[in-house]
């Protein structure tokens, strides 16, 4: 059909000039030579992308590369950039959170008394003008940030993190030095501490300053989670024993903030809900953008944990053992889920999972919710 369309254009063409040089000795005329050339032009152009919406074989505009966070299609400039890793609490003060929606892969995970914090890792990060709020680092995070070589955001922590931080390779920005107080501001509409943000241009200036390079520097895997196209996706049929979960529920394991997740099979997505305030439950909304916290991957995985701190000053720090080879989990997608097992063995590694017969398992194409929860723990789906 497109050729036809083509053939007829030109033939269009030829009329029309011809019309347009009545009155000289001689109609101007294009040579079928011209006409064939053209026409494997505008053919060339066309193959090279792709504006299906339901096929993304091919990028949509020339030049764009597959993300490492959600292999979706973005400009060669932000695939080459690297992320950023903010540290964001999520306890019912701390609520609405502003550009959480636009982290590609986020982190959520206990810390001391049942709460939960989040790591959200943002591709696409240097526009972005209010993102947290940003809270205090956890040295577990640290180990997940390293496997997306990113930039840890943060305000300080407790000195179990030094160690990780004066590693010569990490790099970090922290709100609590105030020669980097140009990537953070606070606001007047909550109390401290839960009014810190960062911005996308502070944050750049702030590495600049500090030599940190923008591009990926080859610690980490170049392919972190392996993916399959929105064209062949993964719906988890041909596993025998893949379980129905149209609603997966987390609130045992995370008492405090208690997420849940629904699926919509009009979009694919799974729809993140929590505690919000004066004792509601609610979608989780993003303040900024307005949309509800969405995933197209969920991730549960079951960690070792042990507790951390000086019992006669009330500490009870988390510590996760991040690198393990024994420990197993669920991977959500599409209404369905398997029960699979995971892998990391060096800190800029990144985190397998593997279904039940050895295999690595593939993600859908779009974001990816990471669910941490302590080994022993349960939650239910259904």
């Amino acid at each position: 059909m497109r050729k036809i369309k083509l053939w007829l254009i030109a033939a269009v063409s030829v009329l029309f000039l011809c019309a347009c040089g009545k009155g000289e000795d001689k109609p101007i005329i294009i040579e079928p030579e011209t006409i064939a050339k053209e026409q494997e032009s505008t053919e060339t152009a066309a193959d090279n992308t792709n504006t299906d919406a339901d096929d993304d074989t091919l990028p949509p505009e020339e030049g764009m590369l597959r993300s490492r966070l959600t292999n979706e299609w973005v400009s060669a400039e932000v695939a080459n950039t690297r992320p950023i890793a903010v540290m964001v609490p999520n306890e019912s003060s701390a609520v609405p959170h502003y550009n959480l929606s636009e982290a590609s892969v986020l982190y959520e995970a206990n810390v001391e008394g049942r709460m939960t914090r989040l790591l959200a890792i943002y591709e696409d990060w240097e526009k972005l003008e209010k993102i947290g709020n940003v809270r205090s680092l956890r040295l577990y995070y640290g180990y997940w940030a390293l496997e997306w070589d990113a930039y840890i955001v943060h305000f300080g922590g407790p000195y179990f993190i030094d160690n990780l931080l004066n590693q010569p390779n990490t790099q970090n920005i922290n709100g609590n030095l105030g020669s980097y107080a140009n990537a953070f501001f606070r606001t007047a509409d909550r109390k401290s501490p839960h009014n810190a943000y960062a911005s996308g241009e502070g944050l750049k200036s702030v590495i600049e300053q500090k030599g940190y390079s923008l591009s990926y520097r080859g610690l980490a895997d170049d392919s972190h989670y392996n993916f399959t196209a929105t064209a062949q996706p993964n719906t988890l049929e041909q596993y025998s024993g893949a379980v129905e979960a149209a609603n997966i529920d987390m609130s045992s394991c995370y008492p405090l903030t208690r997420c849940y997740f629904d699926y919509d099979e009009s979009d694919g997505l799974y729809y993140r809900s929590q505690y919000l305030y004066k004792g509601t439950d609610g979608p989780h909304v993003d303040a900024a953008t307005g949309e509800q916290l969405s995933f197209k991957n969920i991730l549960v995985q079951y960690i070792k944990y042990e507790v951390l701190g000086k019992a006669e000053k009330g500490e009870d720090y988390l510590a996760f053992q991040c690198h393990d080879t024994t420990l197993d989990g669920w991977y959500f997608t599409n209404g369905k889920g398997i029960h699979v097992t995971w892998k990391k063995t060096s800190d800029y590694g990144a985190t397998r999972y593997y279904d039940d017969s050895g295999n690595e398992i593939i993600l859908n194409t779009g974001k990816t919710m990471v669910l941490i929860v302590e080994d022993g723990d349960s939650f239910t789906y259904k």
